[in-house]
């Protein structure tokens, strides 16, 4: 079992700037994965068309991001305590979701935090 503990999020002006952090704890050595996916109003997170693949890295250092958040966003991951960061610049009112932290194990299996609240208005 893995525990995913997240901060950061809240609101932000449009062309603001925010960062996420989530510290994974339990079964660490069982992820191979860790990242962002976010769900904007209204969307299920059972359902893998309606959440959105915001930004992956995996323990090797690869990342992957999504289209939409491609050269405003970065991640990161602190190899001391396996804790994740996004990087949010330039934020859009259409990056306004409610964002999770996920771990995938090895065996494919997701770990979802409890998730985090960014709202981008002026």
């Amino acid at each position: 079992q893995v525990q995913l503990v997240e901060s950061g999020g809240g609101l932000v002006q449009p062309g603001g700037s925010l960062s996420l952090s989530c510290i994974p704890s339990g079964s660490i050595n069982d992820i191979a994965s860790m990242g962002w996916y976010r769900l904007a109003p209204g969307k299920r997170r059972d359902s893998v068309a309606e959440r959105e693949m915001v930004a992956v890295i995996w323990k090797g250092g690869r990342t992957n991001y999504g289209d939409s958040v491609k050269g405003r966003f970065t991640i990161s991951r602190d190899n001391a305590d396996h804790m994740i960061t996004l990087r949010m610049n330039s934020l859009k009112p259409e990056d306004t979701a409610v964002y999770y932290c996920v771990a995938t194990g090895y065996n494919d299996r997701d770990y979802w935090g409890p998730g985090t609240q960014v709202t981008v208005s002026s």
